[in-house]
């Protein structure tokens, strides 16, 4: 199933994470990095390793970015990846072992967070559809993010991918900057009937940061975690904080 499958990540100014995220793919005949005309090193390392192709295209939007690095791929399967995503070796050998029905268009992983390099016992980042098969699913945008739409038959994979985001809190907080406006303009838009309890609590406004912070520390038990927990826990009342303040500007 390997040779099948093009692994494609997305890229805009990620030097802290791409070579250890490419050196786990190194099972592909071929990586596609679309990188939206990164600053730094990011074109750099991917130059260092044989098995990837880099195509430049400006940023438009998740949905429009990921849509065009399928259409790079020719293998019947593709992995979609952030530049933060590490592929463990259980994943891999999971992969290699797949023998999909036609009636399967993709496969579904757990995350394992981590913060710098140390793995956390729980997180609020979702499952995804990461491994797809070209040509059975479209992408849609979604907020600030990209959702999968696929007719055929999602299945659940068992080995976990490992988010482990390694920039710093300046990049961390200039991301959640747009982000959030992206996501408020969404909520906006949502009538409040439609939202789902996550939704009506993040448009309450000052709740919602003071309530993710505690359930981060204290349900999910980050507060376990020691300085790896904190800092994850800093991050998403940072980032709630700044979706208040877009939903403050707007009035509602």
């Amino acid at each position: 199933m390997l040779d099948r499958i093009t692994p494609i990540i997305l890229t805009r100014n990620e030097e802290p994470n791409l070579g250890r995220t490419l050196g786990q793919l190194r099972w592909a005949s071929e990586v596609i990095v679309i990188d939206s005309l990164s600053t730094d090193g990011t074109v750099a390392i991917a130059a260092r390793f044989p098995n990837v192709r880099v195509v430049p295209r400006a940023f438009d939007s998740h949905a429009a970015q990921w849509a065009f690095g399928v259409e790079q791929a020719t293998t019947p399967w593709v992995l979609t990846l952030d530049a933060d995503y590490f592929v463990p070796q259980t994943l891999v050998s999971e992969m290699a072992s797949l023998d999909p029905s036609l009636e399967v268009d993709g496969y579904e992983a757990k995350f394992l967070y981590a913060i710098g390099g140390r793995p956390l016992r729980a997180a609020l980042y979702p499952p995804r559809t990461v491994l797809l098969r070209r040509g059975a699913f479209d992408f849609f945008q979604d907020g600030h993010t990209q959702r999968v739409r696929a007719p055929g038959r999602i299945e659940r994979l068992k080995a976990r991918l490992i988010h482990d985001d390694r920039k710093d809190f300046h990049s961390f907080v200039a991301r959640q900057r747009i982000y959030m406006r992206e996501e408020a303009a969404k909520l906006r838009a949502t009538p409040w009937q439609a939202l789902p309890l996550s939704g009506r609590i993040r448009k309450l406004r000052v709740v919602a940061p003071w309530a993710t912070l505690i359930y981060t520390l204290f349900v999910k038990r980050l507060i376990l975690d020691g300085s790896a927990g904190w800092r994850y826990a800093s991050e998403r009342f940072v980032a709630e904080a700044i979706l208040s303040w877009n939903l403050f500007r707007s009035g509602r």
